[in-house]
C-alpha cells in the first residue's frame, strides 16, 4: 500500500489522575498502583509541512539513538542513572515501532550517542549518511522533586526540519509510559492514525495441568512489560474487560462454584459484586458510556443476553429466542450490539439495537461465527470463525469477510484502541498451551506477546489518559 504522509498536529497527553493504594480483597492480590501523574509540558509547537517520504511505510528507516541527558544523575528508574535510562527509553521506542511492523527502526545500540545540545540541533549529515529518512531525538532529565522530564522530537532528514515534539513529566516508575507516548507521537505523525502503544492489556493467566487449570486475572503494558497478577487463583477468573475510563475491570469469577460478575477498581483494589446466580453465566462486556454491562445466562436450557447496571441491580433480558445467545459487544456509539446465536441451527453472528429490538443475522456463507467484537472505529467486526478456528473480520453488515490468521485454534479477538490491530489467543495442538498473539488488519505482522505463563481471553484497553 502506498502512503503519502502529511503534517498532523502534535498529540496532547492528558494527565492521568493519581490513584490511591487500598486493602486487598479476599481473592485479590495487591491493588495495582496505576502510576503517578503523567503531565504534558510545553515543548514548543511542532513545525507543519509535508513529510518527504512517499512509499511503503515498512521501508521507512527511522534512527532512534539514545536519549541524551544534561547531567547524569541517579534515579529510581535506573540504578545506573539518567544516561543509561536514555538508552532504555530509545530501546523501548525502537521495539514499539519494529513490532508494529510498519517501520524499519534502528535502535541506540547501533547508533552514535548525540549530545544534549544536539537534541534540538541535529547533525543531519551524520544521520543522512546512515540512510535514515526519519530521526528521533530525545532527552531525559532528573528533577529536584524526584520526577523525570522526558522530551521527544521527530525530524525529517530530507527536509532537515522538525516535524513534531512533545514532553512529559513522569514519576520514575512510569518512565516506560513516556517511551510509549513518544512512540504514539511518532506513529500518529507518520501514519495519520490514532495511537495505541500507551495502553494496557488484561488477560487470563493459566497454570497447572489441563484438567485442573488455575486461571488468574493479570494485567500488563501493551508490550508485555510491567506484568502483574490481580487475582490469586483461589477462584477461577474469566473474560476480563476494561471500563471505558480505564479505572475498572469487569470479569467473571467462580468463587464457590457459582458464577459471579465482579467489577474491580484498579485504583483502590476493591471489587464490587454486580450480579450472581446459580445458572451458568458468561462474558460480561461494558457499554461505551461505562453505565452498563452485558452478559449471558443460561436458564432452563435457554441462554439469553442480559443487561445490568455497572453499579449492580436488576438485570434486563435483551434476547428471548430459543437457543443459545452469547456474548454481546457494543458498537462505538452504543446504539447496537453484535452477538452470537445458534438460533439458525449453527453459531452465527447477529446484530440488534441496544434495547434488544431489531435482531438480524449478519454472517452467512457456510462458516460459523463466534465471539464477535466491534472495532473502536466502528467499521469492522472481528470474530472467531468457529468452523476453522481462525480470526476473521467483516463489515457491520456482514460483508467483505477476510480471514486474518491460520493457526490451529485461534479465538477471542480484541481490538487495539486504534482499531488497526487485533489481539487473540492461540492454543497449540496436542500440548494445549495457550498464548497471546496479535495481527494487523492486513493479516500480516503476526507476533506472539510475551507472558510469564500460558495466556487466554485477552482484553485490550483504551489509550491511557
Amino acid at each position: 500500500m502506498k502512503y503519502v504522509l502529511f503534517a498532523a498536529a502534535a498529540l496532547l497527553a492528558a494527565p492521568l489522575s493519581a490513584q490511591d493504594q487500598a486493602v486487598q480483597n479476599q481473592d485479590l492480590g495487591q491493588p495495582l498502583p496505576e502510576g503517578g501523574v503523567v503531565e504534558t509540558i510545553d515543548e514548543g509547537e511542532g513545525l507543519s509541512g509535508s513529510v518527504s517520504f512517499e512509499g511503503n511505510l515498512d521501508d521507512l528507516g527511522i534512527a532512534i539513538p539514545g536519549f541524551a541527558t544534561d547531567r547524569d544523575v541517579s534515579t529510581p528508574a535506573n540504578s545506573s542513572g539518567t544516561a543509561a535510562l536514555g538508552k532504555e527509553l530509545a530501546r523501548v521506542i525502537t521495539a514499539d515501532l519494529r513490532n508494529n511492523g510498519l517501520f524499519k527502526p534502528t535502535g541506540p545500540d547501533s547508533l552514535p550517542q548525540p549530545t544534549f545540545n544536539e537534541i534540538t540541533s541535529p547533525n543531519f549529515p551524520t544521520w543522512s549518511n546512515r540512510g535514515a529518512e526519519m530521526l528521533v531525538h530525545g532527552y531525559v532529565r532528573g528533577r529536584t522533586d524526584g520526577k523525570l522530564t522526558v522530551g521527544c522530537y521527530l525530524y525529517d532528514m530530507a527536509l532537515r526540519s522538525e516535524l513534531v515534539r512533545e514532553g512529559w513529566v513522569v514519576p520514575p516508575a512510569d518512565w516506560r509510559r513516556a517511551a510509549h507516548k513518544c512512540s504514539d507521537l511518532i506513529y500518529s505523525r507518520l501514519t495519520g492514525e490514532s495511537p495505541f502503544f500507551d495502553s494496557r492489556i488484561a488477560y487470563i493467566a493459566e497454570t497447572g495441568p489441563k484438567d485442573n487449570r488455575s486461571k488468574r486475572l493479570a494485567i500488563m503494558d501493551s508490550d508485555g512489560a510491567n506484568h502483574r497478577f490481580i487475582t490469586t487463583g483461589r477462584s477461577t477468573a474469566l473474560t476480563p474487560r476494561y471500563s471505558p475510563d480505564y479505572k475498572k475491570l469487569s470479569y467473571l469469577s467462580y468463587v464457590d462454584g457459582n458464577p459471579r460478575i465482579y467489577v474491580y477498581d484498579i485504583g483502590t483494589g476493591r471489587q464490587t459484586l454486580i450480579t450472581q446466580s446459580d445458572n451458568p453465566t458468561f462474558a460480561p462486556r461494558w457499554s461505551p458510556d461505562g453505565n452498563w454491562l452485558l452478559y449471558s445466562m443460561a436458564v432452563g436450557g435457554n441462554t439469553d443476553i442480559y443487561r445490568v447496571s455497572a453499579r449492580g441491580g436488576e438485570s434486563i433480558r435483551l434476547t428471548d429466542t430459543p437457543g443459545i445467545d452469547i456474548g454481546g459487544s457494543y458498537s462505538p456509539d452504543g446504539r447496537q450490539i453484535v452477538f452470537e446465536s445458534d438460533r439458525s441451527g449453527a453459531q452465527q453472528c447477529y446484530v440488534m439495537n441496544a434495547d434488544g429490538t431489531n435482531q438480524r443475522r449478519i454472517s452467512f456463507g457456510g462458516s460459523r461465527c463466534a465471539t464477535p467484537e466491534w472495532s473502536p472505529r466502528g467499521d469492522q467486526i472481528a470474530f472467531t470463525n468457529s468452523s476453522t478456528f481462525n480470526i476473521s473480520v467483516m463489515t457491520p453488515s456482514g460483508g467483505n469477510v477476510r480471514v486474518l490468521t491460520n493457526g490451529w485454534q485461534d479465538e477471542a479477538p480484541t481490538w487495539a484502541p486504534n482499531g488497526r490491530i487485533i489481539q487473540f489467543f492461540r492454543t497449540e495442538r496436542n500440548s494445549g498451551k495457550a498464548a497471546l498473539y496479535q495481527v494487523d488488519l492486513t493479516g500480516e505482522n503476526l507476533r506472539q506477546l510475551p507472558t510469564p505463563v500460558d495466556a487466554s481471553d485477552p482484553a485490550w484497553g483504551p489509550i491511557l489518559p
